[in-house]
């Protein structure tokens, strides 16, 4: 009798077992198909910069074949641009504002990170929401009065108001990562550490950026696309050319007038966007990680 029952209860977790199954096969196929679908919206863009980069002005003039594919690749828009001095400037001014902007931006992320998350002053936790709630607003309402306040420092046209005005996007965002990776680590250890003698800063220096590398290092990416991607502020306050950075170089060179000179417009873009992917490749897991941290932290 008991064999009969066991038996006749096998069979409904059976089709149990075999229904979840399936539904679990189905949404995983669901799920591919979806995302095969949005890999190809997104890739289509910069594969489409890639191939008319490719491309003479002979070709993209003529307007013959498809223009997916280019018929006769060349290189001579990266040739141009990469001897060309003016191109050099912007590019070199980039690089140094967002070194810049990254050292200050982290700087001041990691010391009020760990002021907030693990000195617990009076106030700490109202100080940190406001921090995560100023990155909230729109650059596009900012920067008109940003615009009066570096105007009186007189620094408009100048790059350093670039590095002035950058961490000010960066600074709560890279905060906001810092507090929850700081959060997520052990009480313990510094609890540990202070009974040892040691003082707050050598807590940080010691112990706290060693271990919570993945967090600085997402911040570090977040704050280095700030200070390269921005486009609003080097337009509003930089208009001659040689204290422009790359985002507004590439408009203001490359297109006079109504003429687009696109093959050498898209090879500045592949240039542009080479070293935010170059990173994103290789600490994307780094990025991931510093942004899931402290997610399940109560």
């Amino acid at each position: 009798m008991t064999s009969v029952t066991a038996t006749a209860n096998a069979v409904p977790r059976k089709a149990k077992v075999g229904s979840l199954e399936r539904q679990n096969r189905w949404a995983l196929r669901g799920s591919f198909a979806a995302l095969s679908v949005f890999v190809v919206i997104f890739l289509v863009p910069p594969f489409y910069m890639i191939m008319t980069s490719l491309k003479s002005s002979a070709e993209i003039s003529a307007q013959k074949g498809s223009p997916w594919i280019a018929q006769n690749p060349t290189l001579e828009n990266f040739t141009y641009l990469v001897t060309n001095e003016q191109f050099q400037r912007y590019f070199l001014n980039s690089v140094w504002v967002t070194g810049l902007v990254v050292i200050l931006s982290m700087t001041i992320a990691i010391l009020a990170a760990f002021s907030l998350s693990r000195m617990g002053f009076k106030g700490s936790q109202v100080i940190s929401t406001g921090v995560f709630l100023t990155y909230l607003v729109p650059p596009s309402l900012l920067f008109i009065p940003l615009f009066q306040i570096v105007g009186s420092l007189g620094l408009i046209n100048n790059t350093w108001v670039l590095v002035l005005l950058f961490p000010t996007l960066a600074v709560p965002f890279c905060t906001w990562i810092m507090i929850g990776y700081f959060s997520s680590i052990p009480r313990e250890l510094d609890e540990a550490a202070l009974i040892d003698g040691a003082s707050y800063p050598q807590i940080l220096l010691k112990i706290f950026i060693p271990v919570a590398l993945p967090g600085i290092i997402a911040a570090t990416i977040f704050a280095f696309t700030v200070g390269w991607g921005a486009f609003l502020y080097p337009l509003a306050y930089l208009y001659s050319a040689d204290q422009a950075v790359l985002t507004i170089g590439i408009v203001r060179e490359l297109i006079r007038g109504d003429v687009f000179a696109w093959g050498t417009i898209m090879a500045a873009c592949v240039i542009g966007a080479a070293p935010p992917i170059i990173i994103y490749t290789f600490l994307m897991d780094y990025y991931v990680a510093g942004l899931t941290a402290g997610a399940t932290k109560g």
